[in-house]
């Protein structure tokens, strides 16, 4: 991988601390049950009518401990320009409300707004503060470009 593409790829995974808002402000979610949700975030003045990130998914349930049961989910961030940051997919994660610790033993996915980088992986967590993504199990990037030209020998 290169340089720019690894550069690129952490970029885009400290990124995945806006999925639940600022890094000491966890993103508010339902408390009871919800179905076909949505939650946007905005940027801060003088863009405060531009979307930063929109969270939805098809429900979510509450659990124990303040966590949620979330089905369907699809995160998705921009810029001050409207332009598509990334977009992040899961068919269940449980989120706590209180500490911002994203996990499921599911699938997820992770795609750039451009479509030049995909990761996909059974089995994540993300700690909303370190910003940190651990995605543990058959992970699969497929990062696309410009075809390399490596000449005739």
């Amino acid at each position: 991988m290169s340089r720019a593409a690894v550069k690129f790829f952490l970029a885009l995974v400290a990124g995945v601390a806006v999925v639940a808002g600022a890094a000491d402000s966890p993103q508010k979610l339902p408390l009871g049950h919800a179905t076909d949700f949505t939650s946007s975030q905005y940027f801060e003045p003088p863009h405060e009518q531009q979307v930063k990130m929109k969270l939805s998914g098809a429900e979510a349930r509450p659990l124990p401990g303040g966590l949620q049961d979330i089905r369907d989910l699809k995160i998705e961030t921009f810029d001050v320009t409207g332009k598509a940051g990334m977009i992040v997919r899961a068919p269940q994660c449980n989120y706590s409300l209180f500490d911002g610790v994203a996990d499921s033993a599911g699938s997820f996915e992770l795609e750039s707004g451009d479509g030049k980088l995909r990761i996909e992986g059974v089995g994540f967590l993300w700690r909303q503060n370190g910003n940190s993504l651990i995605i543990s199990n058959q992970v699969h990037t497929v990062i696309k470009g410009e075809s390399l030209n490596l000449g005739t020998p």
